[in-house]
């Protein structure tokens, strides 16, 4: 047992008598930290700080998987939370908060014009599923990204155990900037496909027109065009990637950034789609549960009043650009590269000659974390990611970067790690 993280790994064996995997969310799992070298259980957080339950403190890049756009116990949302607290979480009726968040939301979102709520990102897109359906009075979907956990998606991946086959059926994978990848699946189910559903934008930025182009070929078959904003709303821009990238869909889902955290997710969209949503069941005893819309609407708030979305793009080039400047000058190009956005952005691994993704991977998550950086690889930026904190960042990878290169260059990787290396999971981006 690691005693650096003596009473995570403690817990852990506790957890894992009553919970499987220990975790409640599969990427917050032992299936993503490699054991003795990983903290397992949080305590707290502060900014752009998180604390262990060994004391061990953390600059944390992960940001909660990028649902904080502000960073941990933003004082302005947790002002508007514990006001809120103070009258009450649920009522037996709607509470004002419901329509002031929609209106909101509509504000800054350019195809909002009708707003429903659920608690997750899977609510959302399930939900958007389910009324691009009824809409369109079809049943076969096309998808690109990750969209959840629920049947209709999870059935199109590799962790379909437990899926209907009729349902694995209905849904099918088309590739990002590839649109004859899409036009195939239309010329396959012709006049069958409900929606298409992607993330305007993950790793890869929109070539050649691209979301655009698919926005034209949906349309021209008669489906429906909805955007997975789920990460990229109220990070890209405050309208999200459709603001950024000039293209409007029929409807986009929300969730994470919304409310820095808090849990609620939200369909926004066409009236005349949306308003089917009167008609299919789409109902959450929580939906309307005031706290997280209190902080949805602080968040929001915040968003205007303040250079949150300039703050991201800015210090997240900075991690950009010293990451590309690192490569170039390690000469380590066959092991890293760069991606995504600057507020989402990821360092890319590399299978090399004598070693995996997973196994550089390892030693790279072993001495991150030993010097105090949670991450698994993202930048998920939030405003609390000021100078200092980058500083920090630089200084770990300063030491971490070239060790990877002399390890992978001398092959000797495998005698430096102090675990067992990570196993491939299944890939959705």
């Amino acid at each position: 047992m690691s005693e650096r993280y003596n009473l995570s790994e403690q817990y852990l064996s506790r957890a894992l008598q009553s919970i499987p995997l220990g975790s409640q969310t599969f990427s917050k799992s032992r299936t993503q930290y490699p054991l003795g070298v990983s903290p397992y259980f949080i305590e707290r957080g502060e900014g752009c700080y998180v604390w262990d339950v060994d004391g061990n403190k953390y600059l944390d890049m992960i940001g909660s998987l990028a649902a904080l756009t502000l960073g941990h116990n933003d004082p302005d949302v947790t002002k508007a939370v514990s006001r809120q607290l103070q009258d009450g979480i649920i009522f037996s009726l709607p509470h004002p908060l419901e329509f002031q968040v929609a209106e909101k939301i509509i504000s800054l979102v350019p195809c909002a014009e009708k707003v429903r709520f659920g608690k997750n990102g899977s609510d959302a897109t399930a939900g958007a599923i389910r009324v691009s359906r009824a809409f369109t009075n079809r049943d076969h979907v096309a998808v690109c990204g990750y969209h959840g956990w629920q049947d209709w998606y999870i059935g199109s991946t590799a962790r379909n155990l437990g899926v209907p086959q009729a349902t694995r059926d209905l849904t099918h994978t088309f590739m990002y900037n590839d649109l004859d990848s899409l036009k195939k699946l239309f010329t396959d189910y012709p006049e069958q496909i409900a929606a298409v559903i992607l993330e305007p934008m993950n790793v890869t930025a929109p070539a050649n027109d691209f979301l655009a182009k698919v926005k034209e070929l949906t349309h021209q078959h008669g489906a429906v065009l909805i955007f997975d904003e789920t990460i990229t709303g109220f990070r890209y821009a405050k309208g999200g990637a459709q603001e950024l990238f000039g293209v409007t869909p029929d409807l986009a889902t929300f969730g994470k950034g919304l409310a820095n955290g808090y849990p609620v997710s939200a369909v926004a969209g066409r009236a005349d789609i949306m308003q089917l949503m009167e008609e299919i069941f789409f109902s959450f005893t929580f939906g309307g549960e005031t706290l997280s819309l209190a902080a949805a609407l602080a968040t929001m708030q915040k968003l205007e009043e303040h250079p949150v979305i300039e703050t991201l793009n800015a210090q997240g080039k900075k991690i950009l650009d010293y990451l590309n400047s690192k490569i170039t000058e390690l000469g380590a190009e066959d092991i890293f590269a760069t991606a995504g956005h600057p507020s989402w952005s990821f360092l890319l691994i590399k299978d090399t000659s004598q070693y995996s993704s997973w196994q550089i991977k390892t030693l790279f998550m072993q001495e991150m974390l030993a010097r105090g950086v949670l991450t698994f690889g993202t930048h998920n930026m939030g405003y609390a990611h000021d100078d200092t904190a980058l500083a920090q960042l630089f200084s770990a990878y300063d030491q971490v970067l070239p060790l990877i290169v002399t390890a992978v260059r001398h092959n000797n990787l495998l005698e430096q790690l102090r675990c067992e290396p990570l196993q491939p999971l299944f890939k959705v981006r």
